[in-house]
């Protein structure tokens, strides 16, 4: 059973056409990434499939059944990019609500509100008001709302959105756990994020479905690698291309920003010749890092294949 299937959804409001013929199937398995610039039709994406909103027209699944089908309640939960508890009731109190809403009785609702909590380390915080925590830890506890009955597919829109690395490293680590059980769709802008837990992205533009890419086969290209330094001036920009480029195997090198580099390797059905032999894989990556070491530039990362932002904008 697919775990979304969508086949030339629409929706308009008034004149305006939010989604435009989006055909899709998703199957299950690592959290998938929602992409696309503001406006693209995300939101609304993720309305429908909430069953917040009905489609203009075309259908869509989830999970073998209709979106807003009675049988999807309890199995479908959403978070918000600005979800907020009221500052005037305990978190505890707050999420045993929530749970009597999905059908528990007062004792089954505090407890579901102590699961919930202590899946995102935030037990001890139980009895305090949301607005004593954190900024990082009110994320927590807003994942925690959402994972209230169990659901089986969660979307979340924005989840670290204004949190400092740390806590954005934090709670990408809490939903890589989660992940385990259960089925997140994550919308959001920060590409470097979805890289490190998704393995397949959607982009929507203009309300239409322009690609559909693999993570894994995006960083399996042995086309190309991605070099990033610590630090790179304009001149060490310069340098670092004219080394790299002398290397038979390497057919094009193109910087991406002051430290980041894409480079293409010869193509492996190229044929060889006596000035272009073809170079396997780690002679290209040998060569990269003796040069790394003999001019002394200081690197943070060689990675096989592109970056998401390059595959998603070239």
């Amino acid at each position: 059973m697919s775990l979304i299937k969508c086949h030339n959804l629409s929706k308009d409001f008034g004149s305006t056409q939010a989604l435009n013929n989006v055909s899709i199937e998703l199957e299950g398995g690592k959290p998938i990434a929602l992409v696309g610039p503001n406006g693209a039709g995300k939101t609304t994406l993720f309305s429908i499939l909430c069953g917040y909103i009905s489609a203009t027209s075309g259908t869509v699944e989830i999970l073998g059944s209709p979106a807003g089908s009675p049988t999807l309640l309890g199995r479908i939960s959403a978070l918000p990019q600005d979800a907020a508890l009221d500052p005037n009731f305990s978190i505890a109190s707050q999420l045993a609500f929530f749970a009597s809403l999905q059908g528990y009785k007062s004792k089954h609702a505090r407890a579901e509100a102590k699961r919930v909590l202590s899946l995102v380390g935030l037990l001890e915080s139980a009895n305090q008001k949301p607005d004593s925590l954190s900024h990082g830890m009110g994320k927590r506890v807003a994942i925690a709302q959402a994972m209230i009955g169990e659901p089986e597919l969660v979307l979340l829109d924005e989840p670290t959105a204004g949190l400092d690395p740390a806590n954005a490293k934090k709670l990408r680590e809490l939903i890589d756990s989660l992940a385990q059980h259960t089925q997140f769709i994550i919308s959001s802008h920060n590409l470097d994020e979805l890289e490190k837990l998704c393995d397949q992205v959607i982009y929507l533009e203009k309300g239409q479905l322009t690609q559909s890419v693999s993570i894994q086969n995006n960083q399996d290209d042995n086309k190309f690698l991605t070099l990033t330094l610590t630090e790179c001036d304009a001149q060490q920009v310069i340098q670092v291309i004219q080394v790299l480029s002398e290397h038979p195997g390497i057919h094009h090198i193109e910087s991406r920003n002051a430290k980041e580099f894409l480079i293409e390797r010869v193509a492996i059905n190229q044929k060889s010749t006596p000035d272009k032999p073809l170079n396997n894989t780690y002679e290209v990556e040998s060569f990269i890092f003796q040069q790394l070491q003999k001019h002394h530039w200081q690197y943070k990362q060689l990675l096989n294949g592109k970056r998401l932002e390059d595959t998603l904008f070239s």
